[in-house]
This record gives structure tokens, sequence and C-alpha cells, in this order.
């Protein structure tokens, strides 16, 4: 369906055009005429599949404007990236409403810049369960006025140990309410939850896709974070596809990657919607011709190409939608031909993202390891050795014979000439591949630990360490291996990869009321001076004794001191 005929207001509409769609996806087709009735939701969709604008864009449309500058739409997400991601898409979604403001909260970010934009005014806010708790308790966050609670990726929140953070939040939520509900699976939790607080609620949900496109092969390659580009340099170069098109999900990394790509000797140029259409056309005709052979586009200035002879997409990131996938894969194998995909991720969270594209699309991506220097420049020899000896066959440069001779008689041998010229052509063809290589120990295991400086004695919890670790990295909580909590520190195991990364978000950051420390672990703990509380990700119910293990046997949240309602 259109999103003209879902009843949506002409500002959305046009919204949403402007952003380049005009047809819905199955979800948000099945989801919005629902929201827009005032009907309670559970939708069964995972990541991908357009649930942002299914319950966003009835959120911005049912604003209502004499009440400007109360919060009427509480958006509850697992993760800081994924607050920031909603927001930014619920900014689109109003463009064109100057009567709608969003806000996001989120650990790990400056609270006080957060309380300055709620104090203006927002009618919509997106946060994290423990972000939220602070608001809450500080009286920053009023949420009387709510008319709609949205649930984003429940079940992960339930994972990370958020239930009762949500259960808390939702007992200030007046009763007189729409609650939605999306997720992914649908646990035994999730349904206690939709029976506690839902009235009545509708299911929909998307079909699962067939297998994407039969005739393309699809490979991902995992690199360490800042290194994609020499990835992409290096998979060019093995594969040297005729034609090839890389898809990034944002304008500005369309012109980073165009610019490095053209100075590195590539024929590339970049394709997005903010260049002028004589522009567009230019590029596209130039790749057409082969004057260039690679086209760098995001999602939306992509469409509409229709060119059978691409041999290879390459997905420089990967797509905010799992259609977009499907996309972006189409644009090879056509015609009767084969041809080729390749995905490089970044850490963990990419990986579990394209698992979930997998999944969705039931396609089988295959991994593979990035070619060495020495494995390309081999390859090239070998390819230009097989090109001599064809041009020899021919008989194409005979008439060179005569200098061949002529240095022959100055005591060159024509093995030594051969030799030269080979080392020449191969020299030129290599100085662009780059050294790719990185720590042979994190690449085998892909495990690191770090150490909080906060342990037994700050009354700390599994929950809490994970839930914070969530909030400041933007990782969702299945990045997070062990947790051991000892009597003044806590240990963790995460991926190597993402390890700078994570220290850098958490240092500084409270945990409990905490202020803390992270680095390195380096050492091991003598457990006659120091007990602990080893804790196995996901295990809530564990969580949840261990939670309750104070003197007085009551539970103590992760930011004490919000007095629960009950409705």
């Amino acid at each position: 369906m259109l999103f003209s005929e879902l009843g949506l207001s002409e500002e959305a509409v046009k919204a949403v055009s402007q952003m380049g769609f005009e047809e819905a996806t199955e979800i948000q087709s099945k989801t919005i005429p629902l929201l827009l009735e005032g009907k309670d939701v559970i939708g069964r969709s995972h990541t991908g599949t357009g649930k942002t604008a299914a319950f966003g864009l009835p959120s911005v449309d049912s604003i209502d404007r004499s009440k400007h500058g109360t919060v009427q739409t509480l958006i509850l997400c697992p993760t800081r990236e994924l607050a920031l991601q909603i927001c930014g898409e619920m900014k689109k979604f109003s463009a064109f409403m100057p009567w709608v403001h969003i806000c996001a909260v989120y650990g790990g970010a400056d609270i006080e810049k957060q309380i300055s934009q709620l104090k203006k005014g927002a009618e919509i806010v997106v946060g994290t369960p423990g972000r939220l708790m602070d608001h809450i308790s500080r009286g920053t966050l009023k949420l009387e006025n709510i008319r709609t609670v949205v649930l984003d990726e429940a079940d992960e929140m339930l994972n990370m140990g958020f239930r009762e953070d949500i259960e808390t939040i939702l007992g200030f939520v007046p009763d007189q309410r729409q609650t939605v509900l999306f997720s992914a699976t649908m646990p035994e939790q999730i349904m206690s939850i939709t029976e506690r607080y839902q009235r009545s609620p509708i299911v929909v949900g998307a079909a699962q896709k067939s297998r994407t496109v039969d005739s393309v092969e699809q490979y991902y390659f995992s690199v360490p974070m800042g290194r994609k580009t020499d990835a992409l340099c290096m998979l060019l170069l093995a594969y040297e596809p005729n034609l090839a098109m890389i898809f990034c999900n944002t304008k500005r990394m369309v012109d980073e990657l165009s610019e490095q790509l053209v100075s590195k000797g590539f024929r590339a140029a970049g394709l997005h919607g903010d260049m002028k259409q004589s522009g567009r056309m230019q590029v596209l005709n130039a790749f057409k011709s082969g004057r260039i052979n690679i086209l760098i586009a995001t999602d939306v200035a992509a469409r509409g190409i229709d060119i059978d002879n691409v041999d290879a997409v390459f997905n420089y990131d990967i797509p905010q939608d799992i259609e977009y996938y499907i996309h972006r894969i189409g644009r090879t194998g056509r015609a009767g031909k084969t041809g080729a995909a390749y995905t490089i991720v970044s850490g963990r969270r990419q990986i579990s993202e394209l698992n979930e594209i997998a999944r969705y699309t039931k396609a089988h991506i295959e991994k593979r390891e990035i070619p060495t220097k020495e494995e390309v420049s081999a390859a090239k020899i070998s390819a230009l050795t097989e090109k001599i000896k064809r041009r020899v066959d021919s008989g194409k440069y005979d008439r060179f014979a005569e200098n061949i001779a002529e240095m022959g008689a100055q005591g060159y041998s024509a093995e030594q000439i051969a030799a030269a010229l080979l080392g020449m052509r191969i020299s030129k063809e290599t100085a662009a591949i780059p050294e790719f290589s990185f720590d042979q120990k994190e690449r085998e295991n892909g495990i690191a630990r770090i150490e909080i400086s906060v342990g037994r004695q700050n009354k700390i919890a599994p929950n809490f360490i994970l839930g914070a670790l969530a909030e400041a990295t933007g990782l969702s909580g299945k990045s997070f291996g062990k947790i051991d909590i000892y009597d003044r520190f806590t240990t963790v195991e995460i991926p190597a990869e993402e390890k700078e990364h994570i220290i850098a978000s958490m240092n500084g950051t409270k945990i409990n009321g905490n202020r803390i420390k992270v680095k390195v672990y380096e050492g091991k703990v003598s457990r006659r001076s120091e007990n602990s509380v080893p804790h196995k990700r996901g295990n809530i119910r564990d969580e949840r004794r261990y939670q309750r293990s104070d003197s007085h046997g009551k539970s103590r949240g992760s930011h004490g001191g919000i007095p629960k309602r009950h409705h």
C-alpha cells in the first residue's frame, strides 16, 4: 500500500516522500491504521522491517497541539544507539510539523544537556530504561500527559535485565493510554507484560521473506573497527569486478568513500540525494559506459538504476532496513548471469545484525577472510603471466624481437629482460594494495576483558553492569559475556574489537550512583582475598536473586529512590 492510503496526515506523507519512500512495508501497512485508531498493538517484527516508521508516523500524527510542550508519547528501547536512531527518524517524520519536538535520553551522555532539552518542552521522548528512571527520580521527566507508550525490542530489554525498570516506568504513566509493543520473539515474560499493561492488543506481524536471490552468492568479511576502507580496497583489488556497486547508509559516507577510492587509483564516483540532476546523470552515464566501474550510492539514490551487467555488490554499511539488503544484492545476478554480494562488518553487533538479515531472508551468507597482500600479489602475477602467454601466442608483439636482440648483444639475457618488464608491471599494479593485518590473538578468540571500579561493596548486581554497558556503548546486551563481581571491582568479557570504544564510552559514567573507571583487565584475582559472583549473560533469575541479597531483603533497582506506583 502507498503511505497516502494509510490515513496519515498530509504533513506525514510529505515527510515520508521527502525521505524517498512511497510504498509501505508489510508491517507498516498493517500497523499504522490500527495505531491511528488508538488500538493497542503487539508487533512481531524483526529489526529492519520498517517498524520505526510503523509506530513513529502515527506517534507524530497523534500529537495534541493543545498540550504543547508536554510529553505525550514515550518510547522505550534497549540501547543508546537505537534511541538515537529512532529519534533521528522521528525528526524526519515530523519535518513538516513544527509543533512536534522530540528528545532522546540515554546513559553515557551529559544528563544536564538532556534536562535542558526536556525543560524546553518535548512532545515525544525516546529513551533507555536506566536514564528514563534517572529523569523520573530527578523530576525532570513528567509522564502524567502520556497518551502512547511504545516498547521497542522488548525481548532485548528483558534479556538485558530491564523488566523491573520497565514496570516502574509504566507505573508512572496514566492507565488510560495506548500501549504498543514490538518484539522479534514472544517469550513468556513478554506475554506477561502484554497481559498486564495492554488492553485487548491486536497482534500483527511481517511474513518471513523467501530466499533473496538464488543467482547471487553472498559473503561477509569481519574486520577490525576503522579498517573497512582498507578491507574494501583489498576486495576490489582481489576480485577486480568489471562493474561494482558499493552501498553506504549516509550521503557523507558516500562522499568520503568516493574521495578515498579515487585517491587510491580506483575509477569510482558517488551518487546521493544532494546531487543535482545533471551531476547524477553524468555519473550514471559514466557508470553505464564503463568510464567508471565503481558506483558508490545510498539506498535512496540507487532507486531506479537499472543496469544488468553489475557483477558485484559491496555493503560497506549494514543496511538500515532488511528490505534494503534484498534490493541491494538484487542489483547483481541479473539477465541470467551470476553475481556476488560482499558485506563488510566490524564488531559483534554488526555480525548480529547480518545474522538477523540472513535469518529473515532465509539466505546463506558465507564467512570469508580478507585476502592478504601476498595472496593478492600472487594472484595478479599469475593473471599477468597468463596474459603474457596469450600475447606471445598471438604474435601481436613480434616486431619488438629486434629490441630484445639488441639488449641481448649488450649482455642481457631474455630472462633478465622479461623479469624486469614483469616486475615493472607488477609493481605498478600492486602499489595500491594496502597492508591488512591485525592482532592474531584477538582474531583467534575475539574476546577481551575489562575491569570496572565497582563491586559487591557498592551493592552492584550483574544487571546493573549489563544495563550500563548497553546504554553507554550502544551495543546489544548479547555482545557481552561473563560478568564476575568481586568485592571492589567487576570484570566483564567483551568483544575484543570493541575494546577501545567500550572503555572510552564507559569511563566516567555512573553505575548505581558510583562514578566508575574502566581499564583493560590485566591480572588474576586471588580467590582467598576476593570473592566473586560469576554471572553468565541472560540468566535474569540469577540477576534478581543477587539483586535482592541486601540485608533488608528488598529489591534495589539500579536507580534506587524511585517509589513505585501501581495501577
